[in-house]
């Protein structure tokens, strides 16, 4: 028996990542369902401006888009990639869109910067 738990426990340390959460959720919103951050259940958007890997929201841009940044140790997880941003942190996207958040959005539900300026989308499932 004790052998079995040694067992279990080292495939599991073997497998941990394979396991890890998804970073994102989808969330219902006056505009309907939308991706949104696992954690907070903040609504995330794309940039019109972007490149398949590419982000182009830095500056001014960043301080009201700010970028969907993961830890240091997160994995690629289906249609959710890692994108690395100039400064080197890593950017989620989904189907290489970098995603980010609004932030007039308040909370979970809110799709606030849907449309805006005719070049952000709400991320949809």
């Amino acid at each position: 028996m004790k052998h079995r738990i040694l067992l279990s426990l080292a495939l599991l340390a073997i497998a941990g990542p394979a396991f890890a959460a998804s970073p994102v959720k989808t969330v219902k919103s006056a505009k309907g369902e939308v991706v949104a951050a696992a954690d907070t259940g903040m609504t995330l958007y794309t940039f019109k401006n972007d490149k398949k890997d590419v982000s182009n929201c830095y500056d001014d841009c960043a301080k009201n888009w700010p970028p969907f940044t993961a830890a240091g140790n997160a994995q690629p997880d289906g249609a959710y990639s890692l994108v690395t941003r100039k400064d080197g942190a890593k950017q989620w996207a989904k189907d290489g869109k970098p995603l980010y958040f609004w932030i007039k959005d308040m909370k979970e539900g809110d799709a606030t910067g849907d449309g805006v300026k005719g070049v952000w989308d709400a991320a949809r499932p």
